[in-house]
């Protein structure tokens, strides 16, 4: 990673929020500005089922169908979406660097969806899931990894 530019945006993302931020100042002192928050509900499993798994009777004797993790569907749709947003903003020309920090879970379910266009502007990643930390102490790993 090259530092962190005045300008450049930070994505701190989990597998249900994205908190877009904004470097105000240089790479030595980051003074991260939230730009924009994205949340999405995402109840567990359970509550997201209508039935219970279906059932099969065979030879060997009765079977369970494993039912869709709608939670795990909907963590993957929100990378999806977080990678559609991001291209919305690279098209608009609303960050010209971009360091996305999110856990290796979410980068991996990311990845494939990022357009090249944000690709293009892609400086670093860092694995770790920052969404609960304070901002103080997300300037501080940014800060030190970019470094």
């Amino acid at each position: 990673m090259t530092g962190i530019k005045s300008g450049a945006w930070v994505v701190v993302a989990d597998s249900e929020k994205a908190l877009f931020l904004e470097n105000m100042t240089d790479a030595q002192d980051p003074n991260l500005v939230v730009r924009r928050v994205d949340e999405q509900d995402n109840p567990s499993d359970g509550a997201q089922s209508a039935n219970r798994p279906g059932r099969m009777d065979g030879a060997g004797g009765r079977s369970a169908f494993d039912d869709t993790d709608w939670h795990q569907l909907q963590k993957e749709r929100f990378a999806e979406d977080l990678a559609e947003t991001l291209y919305k903003m690279a098209h608009k020309h609303r960050f010209e660097s971009l360091i996305i920090v999110a856990s290796p879970q979410v980068l991996g379910d990311l990845r494939p969806h990022l357009h090249k266009e944000v690709k293009d502007r892609l400086v670093g990643e860092i694995a770790k899931t920052l969404t609960n930390h304070p901002l103080s102490e997300v300037e501080k790993i940014v800060s030190h990894a970019a470094a």
